[in-house]
């Protein structure tokens, strides 16, 4: 669906399936955000031509966190020359704790060693400027990408709508995501893009989201 002017997101709402939302952002560059399950990339790929693009189309690819459902299809976008970034501490993890659950998902790790490492602070991708926040508590490495111009904040498996992410995944750590979410309250969102699950819309009602998640689910991790 098209979300507002130079963004477009692929929503995953199959109750059977576990694969995440995937988000195009459209500039000089195009960026995705989160490509999924390889075996389910026909997902993206039907959204990508619904608005007359391909695979090869994509210049870069940005994955919030390392697991499966969020980095497989990477090797997809690859194929066509996209450059890959993730955050230097997920890869970290990946290569030596992490090795162990990607073996068990059927993937050989090396096979998805970044092109570039994503740190805290600014990210500019042709005209399109980001800001990274690293948010460790669904694993070691996540980020939330904000993007200031439009107030939108693509929150990975940290934040739901009405839910956060699970910290019982070998990397979590509940203490953690609780930090996490609390820095990310303090940005002026107007639109919460998550990882699952719909879309958040207007700074209202984000924000009493970050209350709700706060007094009711942080109890429990």
């Amino acid at each position: 669906m098209n979300v507002f002017e130079g963004l477009h997101g692929f929503f995953w709402q199959s109750q059977t399936a576990n694969n995440c939302n995937s988000y195009l952002v459209e500039g000089h560059r195009r960026v995705l955000i989160d490509p999924g399950h390889r075996a389910l990339f026909g997902h993206v790929e039907k959204g990508l031509h619904d608005v007359g693009l391909g695979v090869g189309d994509i210049d870069v690819v940005i994955c919030t966190h390392g697991h499966p459902d969020h980095l497989e299809a990477i090797e997809l976008l690859r194929e066509t020359g996209a450059k890959f970034g993730l955050h230097r501490e997920e890869w970290r993890w990946l290569s030596n704790a992490g090795r162990q659950m990607a073996a068990a998902m059927g993937m050989d790790i090396d096979d998805f060693e970044p092109d570039f490492f994503i740190g805290e602070g600014d990210l500019c991708i042709g005209n399109l400027e980001f800001s990274v926040h690293h948010t460790p508590g669904h694993s070691p490495g996540s980020i939330c990408l904000y993007w200031p111009d439009k107030g939108a904040l693509f929150s990975g498996d940290v934040l739901f709508d009405q839910g956060l992410g699970r910290t019982d995944l070998p990397g979590g750590d509940g203490a953690a995501l609780k930090t996490s979410i609390k820095n990310l309250a303090g940005l002026q969102t107007t639109w919460l893009l998550p990882g699952h699950g719909g879309l958040i819309e207007g700074a209202a009602e984000v924000d009493r989201n970050f209350e709700q998640v706060e007094n009711f689910y942080f109890a429990y991790i």
